[in-house]
């Protein structure tokens, strides 16, 4: 049983400790802590489950309604989202505590596998480091999580009683991050590279994810461009020790079943019919099968993507016509966002065409028009990215979902280097060009580097909005730590021209949010968890 298709039989047998007398006599018809580690089988599936525990697919999708992308009207089945976007939440809110005890949960699972594993006396001391390997390195990423969120956050190296979990205290965010970023050397110390791995170990961390995470979480921190510059010419530059990468040849098919190609560095793992993810069934237009709409992309998006000429839509000589606002734009565009006359191509090879304009459809009622109520899309836009034409019937897939691909190696890459002053010709077109080309631009305004008076850092934001939209909350992440989420979250987010033109101009107002800088930029420690445990303290401006 190849790894991809094993990790999901993560469920962990439960280890008994038996009140005995003699505590080494293990019982015969059970495992115990004595036992259980001895078993292949058993270390495999604890691994297993703190692979299982990374990250779920409500997070990957809906966090990105946590940024000016896209906007849903759920409640807490979407993580709450919307209330922490209109910033008309508590610190009681649901999703603080979930996410709070999701992450201790995925470290929890770290500690115990690290604590143990050495226990196993059949398996090779290499495939053992390896193990360690992969857990310090989900160890790192759910530490690094709890740093983005909330700033100080505890810092566990090792499985803690329930006794000693009310008495935690929160590490400085400095101090976490160090942790972190130690964490991810030890790991890519002991990984192999994804040219290492047998193909039945397809999915495994591998030393290059460890070097990429590693880059990502100092690039959010802003102050070691120079050290992110490295880590990325590491994975450019010397693939034979850090593994070979590469972008892959389409941009809209990288969201299929193309699994484990060039560019994947880190994904979460689905196998069709065997454990997939369903949440699409809300995301595409009705016609498609989908129940209904409740993660819709906004107009702030779609306006974000240049014309082909490289000129944003705002630009003199753009060649932009609101009246038909389509036409000319970058090509990520249509592998993203389902607009107006969309030709929508389904998986018999026959297509169809959405019609989102109210009373646009030649067929009455139209099932994927704009409509103020119903099932349909809120905003006048449905998603195409990540639909996948291997699915069953209910819109359910068992693609992967990419947490981290080389693109985001080369854009990092580009960010470090204008940042330092080191951006030239040479850098962008290795980088910013080299994804332009990617994705099907062929004129040279788009192409060539802008040099001269261009706002580079603006133009290498927007290239990060445009290639990474609907990507595991990317956008978010880079909203707060570039500190304009208290611009771009701040007011109305819109939909389609679809609207009373009395009112924004037609483009129809979704949600009105609000972000307070002096506290949304950290969340609140939940409510629950200080109840349990006075000393972890509050984020400033908290009650």
């Amino acid at each position: 049983m190849t790894f991809r298709r094993y990790i999901f039989l993560f469920l962990l047998p439960v280890l008994s400790a038996a009140s005995c007398k003699k505590l080494d006599l293990a019982p015969s018809d059970r495992y115990t802590e004595l036992t259980f580690w001895q078993v292949d089988q058993n270390v495999n599936n604890a691994l297993n489950n703190v692979y299982n525990g990374i990250y779920n697919s409500n997070r990957y999708f809906y966090n990105e309604s946590l940024s000016d992308n896209a906007y849903t009207r759920l409640g807490i089945s979407a993580g709450n989202v919307d209330a922490i976007s209109s910033g008309s939440f508590t610190i009681d809110l649901d999703r603080f505590e979930s996410d709070w005890s999701y992450y201790f949960a995925g470290i929890k699972s770290c500690n115990i596998f690290l604590e143990n594993v050495d226990k196993n006396t059949t398996l090779s001391t290499a495939v053992k480091n390896r193990m360690k390997g992969e857990a310090r390195f989900v160890r790192a990423w759910h530490h690094f999580n709890l740093a983005k969120w909330w700033g100080d956050a505890p810092l566990l190296k090792k499985d803690i009683t329930a006794d000693e979990a009310k008495t935690l205290t929160r590490a400085s965010h400095a101090d976490v991050i160090k942790f972190v970023t130690d964490e991810l050397d030890a790991a890519a110390a002991a990984l192999p590279t994804r040219d290492q791995y047998a193909a039945a170990d397809n999915g495994r961390i591998t030393r290059g994810a460890a070097l990429a995470l590693k880059a990502r979480v100092l690039l959010y921190e802003g102050n070691r461009m120079a050290d992110v510059v490295t880590l990325c010419e590491q994975l450019m530059n010397d693939q034979a020790n850090n593994g070979s990468y590469a972008l892959f040849n389409n941009y809209e098919s990288l969201f299929k079943s193309w699994k484990y190609n060039s560019e994947i560095i880190f994904d979460l793992q689905y196998v069709l019919n065997t454990r997939m993810w369903g949440d699409y069934v809300d995301f595409a237009p009705i016609s498609v099968n989908a129940r209904g709409n409740n993660l819709a992309p906004t107009q702030e998006l779609v306006n974000s993507y240049i014309m082909t000429n490289g000129k944003s839509i705002t630009d003199a000589g753009s060649g932009y016509d609101e009246n038909n606002p389509y036409t000319n734009r970058d090509p990520r565009l249509s592998a993203t966002v389902v607009y107006n006359k969309f030709v929508w191509k389904n998986p018999n090879g026959s297509t169809q065409t959405i019609y989102i304009a109210p009373g646009s459809d030649p067929v009455q009622p139209g099932i994927n028009e704009y409509k103020t109520s119903g099932q349909g899309t809120a905003s006048g836009y449905y998603w195409r990215k990540y639909f996948d034409s291997l699915s069953v019937p209910t819109l359910q897939f068992g693609s992967n979902l990419i947490l981290i691909r080389y693109a985001d190696v080369l854009l990092m890459y580009a960010e470090a280097k204008n940042s330092l002053g080191q951006m030239t010709a040479d850098v962008w077109d290795k980088t910013v060009g080299a994804l332009r080309r990617r994705a099907g631009f062929t004129d040279p305004g788009a192409l060539n580097f802008p040099g001269g008076s261009a706002d580079l850092t603006s133009i290498i934001r927007n290239e990060r909005r445009a290639e990474f939209a609907f990507e595991g909350g990317l956008r978010v992440d880079d909203i707060r730590r570039w500190k304009i989420a208290e611009n771009v979250m701040n007011g109305w987010v819109h939909g389609a021209r679809y609207g009373d033109p009395a009112i924004d101009g037609g483009y129809i107002p979704m949600q009105l949010r609000t972000f307070d800088k002096n506290k949304h930029y950290l969340w609140p420690v939940p409510s629950a968890e200080l109840v349990k445990d006075a000393a972890l303290g509050q984020n400033p401006n908290y009650q």
